[in-house]
C-alpha cells in the first residue's frame, strides 16, 4: 500500500487548524522553513497525517525536538485534556510526511517509549519553557518520535 501523504500537492491545514494554521503552513512553505510572528526562530515542521475517517491528508506545523536522527513533536494541544486531533490521525496511520526547511520526506511515527518520555520533556522545556504549562494532570503529553523511512 502506498502512502497517500506522500505526493506533490499540498494537503489542507488539519480540520480546524483555523487560520493561524494555514498562514504559518503557507509561509514555511513559501519561505523553505522559516517563519515570522511568534514561531520566528522556533523549531518548526509541517506533520501530514492521514485522517482517521476521512482518509485525507491533513497538514499540522508543530515545533520539534532533534533527538539522533529522529525528530520529537508533542502532543500538547497547548495544555488541553484532549489529545490533539493529528496525534489520534497518526495513530490510526503512522506512515506520515515531514516537512522541515525545504525537505520533505516520509516518516514512520510512533509514540516515544515512556522511558525516555521524561528526559525528552525535560529537553523541550529546557529549550522552550513555555512547554511547561502544557502539561496537566489530567494526562501524560504524548511524544511522538518522526523516523524518516
Amino acid at each position: 500500500m502506498t502512502n497517500p501523504t506522500v505526493n506533490h500537492r499540498h494537503p489542507e491545514p488539519a480540520d480546524g487548524a483555523g487560520e493561524f494554521n494555514r498562514n504559518v503552513i503557507a509561509e514555511f512553505r513559501t519561505r523553505q522553513g522559516e517563519v515570522g510572528g511568534e514561531l520566528a526562530g522556533a523549531p518548526l515542521l509541517l506533520l501530514t497525517v492521514v485522517g482517521a475517517r476521512s482518509g485525507e491528508p491533513r497538514t499540522t506545523p508543530l515545533v520539534h525536538l532533534t533527538d539522533g536522527g529522529r525528530l520529537v513533536v508533542f502532543a500538547s494541544n497547548g495544555g488541553s485534556e484532549q489529545d490533539p486531533v493529528w496525534y489520534r490521525n497518526l495513530v490510526a496511520h503512522p506512515e506520515v510526511t515531514v516537512e522541515v526547511g525545504a525537505e520533505r520526506y516520509p516518516a514512520l511515527a510512533a509514540t516515544v517509549d515512556p522511558a525516555e518520555h521524561e528526559a525528552l520533556w525535560a529537553r523541550q522545556i529546557a529549550a522552550q519553557p513555555q512547554f511547561a504549562g502544557y502539561r496537566t494532570a489530567a494526562r501524560t503529553v504524548p511524544l511522538v518520535a518522526l523516523t524518516r523511512v
